[in-house]
């Protein structure tokens, strides 16, 4: 008499017991017989996704980070857009881009001034807690400049009201910030993050003096200063709602010495002076040899590269690779130099500047990566708004001294100035990186 499989524990069942294929599988487990079904449950029937093989797409992929990217990305439009959108509201009223010159000087000198304490004090709080009111007092600022434009006020009203709006916070720094609190630990990301905040500034003061110059020129003089208000604050709105990644407040037990006494700070801050130096006389030059259009390919070309930079290695020694894009910064530099020495055609300075642009963005990120290493976690906002403090303050020197050789000497001489001005940055990198390799040789 055969003996049935559930009597025989200790074999499975013969495969010529088969059963349909919408039958379930017949098994044995401990000691009894139980069904099975052929395949594995599919949950919702969906198959998982590959993670994409695009540094960007993956950057993007982590949870929250498309929100309060979009919030970002329109409240860094306006910072394109104000300045500019100042200059040619005022400069349409009073008739005087002297004084119009003026009052944006005032306001960026305010910025330098307020900007780090705004950093500290998002820092110490919150970022949401910080930036809200600060935009506020910001965008309230920017309206009286518009009220005391359009009513004919006295001129040291456009100064005070101008003035008032250096209390906008860097969100530049704040999107970098939560970028190094979600990837900390993955210096790939964190590389990758930096490349796409640089891009995402060059696109934005790309786009932003194009609007704002068709907002007033289409509508009237105080159009782009007012929709660069709304777009802040819009932007920092959405922004600061997105809780769920913003960088948790480090509580202090004692007093935290500012991020200017970190060694090797100092060194870094005076090249950002440099570059922003760079960065200001290029602009002037350009503007007064052959219009402001012209600058977009600049700006484009850094774009591109910052992108492009971003989807490789990082640098193991990153002091290092900051020395190698500012030798090709400089290098890159003298081609603008090159076309008008050689009175070339607007076509190849378009082409030679768009190549100067390359060289901008792998500059810029290397140099704010160094930023975060050398700031303590609990001072990032305050360093890297230290670092564009630096940045503005060269863009404001750099601007008047290639104004004053453009007018005084002409365009090649003009254009001497980024170039002597890359040297310089390059320069004082190579010294700080000397210093820093002897210091722990002198401490042994």
């Amino acid at each position: 008499m055969p003996i049935s499989p559930a009597a025989r524990p200790d074999r499975a069942p013969s495969p010529l017991l088969t059963s349909p294929a919408s039958a379930p599988l017949l098994t044995v487990s401990g000691g009894e017989l139980v069904a099975a079904p052929r395949s594995a449950p599919t949950g919702s029937g969906r198959r998982r996704s590959r993670p994409s093989s695009n540094p960007y797409l993956r950057l993007l992929a982590a949870p929250g980070a498309r929100a309060f990217t979009a919030g970002n990305l329109i409240a860094r439009l306006p910072m394109g857009m104000l300045s500019i959108s100042a200059v040619i509201m005022i400069a349409g009223s009073r008739g005087s881009y002297a004084l119009a010159g003026a009052v944006t000087a005032t306001g960026l000198a305010a910025t330098a001034v307020v900007a780090p304490f705004t950093a500290r004090l998002v820092d110490r709080f919150g970022q949401a807690r910080v930036a809200v009111p600060a935009t506020a007092l910001a965008v309230l600022g920017s309206l009286a400049l518009v009220l005391c434009v359009h009513h004919d006020a006295p001129a040291w009203t456009l100064f005070a009201a101008y003035a008032a709006t250096a209390t906008t916070p860097n969100t530049g720094g704040m999107s970098r910030a939560r970028w190094a609190y979600l990837h900390r630990g993955d210096p790939a990301a964190l590389h990758t993050a930096n490349s796409f905040e640089q891009a995402a500034d060059e696109l934005c003061f790309m786009l932003g003096p194009v609007l704002a110059a068709t907002l007033c020129g289409a509508l009237f003089p105080e159009a782009g200063t007012l929709v660069g208000a709304v777009l802040l604050m819009t932007g920092v709105l959405i922004f600061a709602a997105q809780r769920a990644t913003e960088p948790p407040v480090t509580p202090r037990t004692r007093a935290v010495a500012s991020p200017l006494r970190t060694p090797g700070m100092p060194a870094l801050l005076a090249v950002f002076l440099a570059t922003g130096a760079v960065f200001g006389s290029l602009e002037v030059v350009s503007i007064a040899h052959a219009g402001g259009a012209i600058l977009a390919l600049q700006a484009a070309g850094s774009c591109a590269a910052g992108l492009l930079y971003g989807s490789l290695r990082p640098a193991r020694n990153v002091h290092l690779r900051l020395l190698l894009c500012l030798a090709a910064m400089t290098a890159l530099m003298s081609l603008p130099l090159l076309a008008a020495t050689g009175s070339a055609v607007l076509p190849v300075l378009a082409l030679c500047l768009l190549l100067a642009g390359a060289a901008t963005a792998p500059t810029m990120v290397t140099g704010m990566t160094l930023v975060q290493r050398a700031t303590r976690p609990e001072q990032l906002n305050e360093g890297m708004t230290l670092s564009v403090t630096a940045l503005l303050g060269g863009v404001a020197a750099g601007a008047a001294v290639g104004g004053w050789l453009v007018e005084h000497a002409g365009t090649v001489p003009g254009y001497a100035a980024p170039v002597s001005a890359a040297a310089l940055a390059l320069v004082i990198a190579a010294a700080g990186h000397r210093s820093a390799n002897h210091a722990p040789a002198q401490a042994c």
